[in-house]
């Protein structure tokens, strides 16, 4: 049997001693009458009359301190058939004033901010208010923050807008049986089943449900894509139903993923392409380089299979062109917004400590290998995700029952060093890796995908390539989707740098603002 756990109500409300809307793992679900005749089952009704409200004050993403007055509903479980209601449920803060001033956020777009990281567990149970969701690591270690430098529930809510965290099942969960109940693909259908119980809920949530937001950082970020990617896809149907969502969409209206893992299949080779050629960080020394040149070459072979044309009327997307489009369609880009940004004295500065990175007063330029070298190095060895020893986070990801830990490429299993003696990937790991990944949809031209998209990546961060992102980017720019997308120089990992530029743009592609908040 896998655990199953009954989430409890948090706190007081405006009318009732305890907050409800929990519905215990595997009850009978008694059908409710909506608005609209339509039916939903009592347990995903959502009962906008409890709540608490709190008064916080915030710090709004262009760094003022504003007191923010809103609703919040404690975490309520978003399935009838819940595997773990701990991680299956979400929270809602609905701005009611900003600075003493009224905000009417009943037509709000809704910011959906998943706290995955690592593809670990993610929980609000314990949340009391906006931005407590956790994302939980083995030994209990718990990240309060949404992965990257800025905690963006709180600056979406100092903006006006409604916030929703929902928790999902994680790749580390494991019932007393020794089954892994939160492996592929549990994070992505969490997210979606999230989605559909606010999309079931539309005139009873507060917030515009056909304008809702999907936000995620690193495998967050991957999650948050794939979410955009596969709206209304039927693959994952089945999975929902098991666990009673509702019957409704899944797709989202706008996406925004900094820094996404994803297209974990062609991580590997995509990985040795971008930095198979840089030292280790943490040691100085080169990975095996005949390893890393077989796999760079499978990423030409996989880029030509994509046929994707660069952003801006750049051309036919290669291995051998990569490094001239990243150069002039997002590095140099990036190099220039920084420097520019920069007193004279401090770019002087700069400049004389970086002598390959050239500037002509208005533009900044280098090689490739000048760019490599100043990055400073890679941080994962060779193969970087399908490890032979099936020793990485994504391997565990993929893990299946009892097993913890599967190959999910080729390549991983052929060098398998675990004594496998199998030739073959189990059968279900093609499917799962289509679920996983955004780019399988977009490939597909999914009609449910979303057509915003916000895409953002530091130039310093070594957790994957920079083609995967750039990838995903391309790619919906080719089916004319509206993208924008751009690299923080000189960034890490999970690096917010322009959130109010961000809150603006969910402005303009919705033309809501809210009276009251703050617009960037």
């Amino acid at each position: 049997m896998r655990r199953r756990t009954v989430l409890k109500g948090i706190g007081a409300t405006t009318g009732a001693a305890a907050v409800g809307g929990v519905a215990a793992p595997g009850a009978a679900a008694s059908p409710a009458v909506r608005a609209g005749g339509d039916r939903l089952p009592q347990a995903l009704t959502f009962d906008q009359d409890i709540y608490t409200v709190r008064t916080d004050t915030l710090t709004d993403a262009n760094g003022e301190s504003v007191q923010v007055t809103y609703r919040f509903y404690a975490p309520i479980t978003y399935v009838t058939r819940p595997v773990d209601a701990t991680h299956q449920s979400l929270v809602i803060s609905v701005p009611v004033a900003i600075d003493g001033k009224k905000v009417d956020a009943s037509r709000a777009p809704i910011v959906f901010a998943n706290w995955v990281g690592g593809y670990f567990p993610v929980s609000v149970a314990a949340a009391t208010g906006v931005g407590e969701g956790v994302m939980e690591m083995p030994g209990g270690q718990v990240l309060v923050n949404n992965g990257n430098d800025t905690n963006l529930p709180k600056l979406a809510l100092a903006a006006g807008y409604v916030v929703v965290e929902p928790g999902a099942r994680g790749r580390t969960l494991v019932d007393d049986g020794g089954v892994h109940y939160g492996t592929a693909p549990a994070v992505i259908v969490d997210l979606k089943a999230a989605v559909r119980y606010l999309r079931a809920n539309k005139g009873r949530v507060p917030g515009d449900t056909d304008r809702i937001i999907s936000t995620g950082t690193s495998a967050g970020g991957a999650m948050s894509a794939l979410l955009g990617a596969s709206g209304g896809s039927h693959l994952y149907d089945t999975h929902l139903t098991e666990l009673g969502a509702a019957d409704a969409g899944d797709g989202v209206f706008a996406t925004a993923a900094w820094c996404p893992i994803a297209d974990l299949e062609h991580a590997d080779m995509a990985y040795e392409w971008c930095w198979g050629t840089t030292k280790l960080a943490r040691t100085g020394a080169l990975v095996d380089q005949t390893l890393s040149k077989e796999l760079s070459a499978l990423f030409a072979d996989y880029q030509a299979s994509l046929r994707i044309d660069g952003l801006h009327g750049y051309g036919r997307l290669t291995a051998r062109n990569y490094d001239d489009y990243l150069l002039k369609t997002y590095l140099w880009p990036a190099a220039t917004t920084y420097l520019a940004g920069l007193s004279a004295t401090a770019r002087a500065t700069y400049l004389a400590a970086n002598p390959t990175i050239r500037w002509d007063g208005k533009q900044a330029s280098f090689t490739w290998d000048e760019y490599l070298a100043h990055m400073g190095g890679r941080n994962k060895g060779v193969p970087s995700f399908d490890a032979f020893d099936a020793s990485t986070g994504e391997n565990n990801l993929f893990g299946n029952g009892t097993v913890s830990a599967r190959h999910f490429t080729q390549y991983g299993l052929d060098h398998d060093t675990t004594g496998l003696g199998t030739k073959h990937l189990d059968k279900d790991i093609p499917g799962t890796l289509d679920l996983m990944n955004p780019m399988h949809f977009i490939q597909q031209r999914n009609a449910g995908r979303s057509r915003y998209w916000w895409i953002r990546l530091g130039t310093s961060d070594p957790h994957t390539s920079l083609t995967i992102s750039s990838n995903i980017a391309a790619s919906l720019g080719q089916l004319g989707d509206s993208v924008n997308t751009a690299m923080y120089w000189d960034a890490g990992h999970a690096t917010n740098r322009d959130p109010a530029a961000f809150l603006s743009w969910i402005a303009g592609i919705t033309g809501y603002h809210a009276p009251g908040g703050s617009r960037g």
